[in-house]
């Protein structure tokens, strides 16, 4: 038997992020730096997840609210962008490497979820191949430095969940949610608009293209501040927005009206919103972002 440990790779560094960790230290000092700490310590964010270039400077908004003295856990829930997957997916990774440093997986939370029975395992491969968790690690290394040998990580990879699916794992998930000491980052991007991601909803009274697409992903960002799961499933069948974290997003909220039962009072607000480039033509294409924070009173 071998007691190697098994690590999952920077895989995207050197192309979606820096692989140098001088320079990735920067750039995300950079972020932070122009970002204000407003609804601090938050118990979740959700967040983007494409290359930094284009995201890093919206990201910043969120990782701003974390709170390294009173986190111990940080669960990451990535949408799975590669293979088919109807439920959640554990890592057979025990560290996550980063240019930073690495993140050592909790396995004892590893071990608690799999008793559930409502988890697979996924290969190396598939966690190397996904982007989706991936690009929250250097974040979660920079915001949780001060305290970089006191916390472990939790990722999950979320496939394409139906309604009853999303409430069964926001139930298992809420008791971690409800402890002070465990962060949720929640992994998405808004509207992915143009004909190569095959959506050009537009509604031409609210302007151009790229004010229509604002339009569209604020109603639904204003939903989910709003913390009600049905609705934002509503929302999502009437438009088909192209959120690529509605699941992960859809786990949080029924996380949420879970705890609510027990008279938990929490509020979410969205602190940024991005577009990759302004669409004006038919022919052009964009991905929004933006960047919120959960906290519990």
């Amino acid at each position: 038997m071998s007691n190697r440990v098994v690590c999952r790779e920077a895989s995207h560094a050197g192309s979606w992020y820096s692989a140098s960790g001088s320079q990735l230290n920067a750039q995300l000092e950079d972020w932070l730096s122009k970002a204000q700490s407003t609804i601090r310590p938050a118990r979740a964010i959700i967040a983007p997840h494409a290359g930094y270039t284009y995201c890093g400077a919206c990201a910043a908004h969120a990782y701003k609210q974390v709170d390294p003295s009173v986190t111990r856990r940080v669960f990451i829930l990535g949408p799975s962008h590669h293979v088919p997957l109807s439920r959640c997916a554990l890592s057979p990774a025990e560290i996550y490497k980063t240019p930073l440093y690495d993140l050592r997986v909790d396995q004892k939370v590893y071990a608690d979820l799999w008793k559930t029975g409502l988890f697979e395992r996924m290969s190396i491969q598939t966690d190397e191949d996904e982007h989706s968790i991936e690009m929250h690690l250097p974040y979660t290394a920079k915001a949780m430095e001060s305290r970089k040998d006191e916390f472990s990580i939790v990722p999950v990879l979320v496939g394409a969940l139906s309604e009853s699916k999303e409430q069964e794992y926001g139930r298992v998930l809420s008791k971690y949610l409800a402890d002070p000491s465990n962060l949720f980052i929640i992994s998405s991007d808004f509207c992915h608009w143009g004909q190569r991601f095959r959506y050009t909803y537009y509604d031409e009274s609210k302007g151009e293209i790229f004010r229509s697409i604002e339009h569209l992903d604020k109603m639904g960002m204003h939903i989910i501040e709003q913390l009600d799961p049905m609705s934002f499933t509503n929302y999502l069948k009437k438009y088909r927005n192209t959120i690529c974290g509605r699941h992960p997003i859809g786990v949080l909220l029924n996380a949420v009206a879970e705890l609510r039962k027990s008279g938990l009072e929490m509020n979410f607000s969205f602190l940024d919103y991005a577009q990759s480039s302004e669409c004006r033509k038919r022919d052009d294409s964009s991905v929004s972002y933006a960047a919120g924070a959960l906290i519990v009173h």
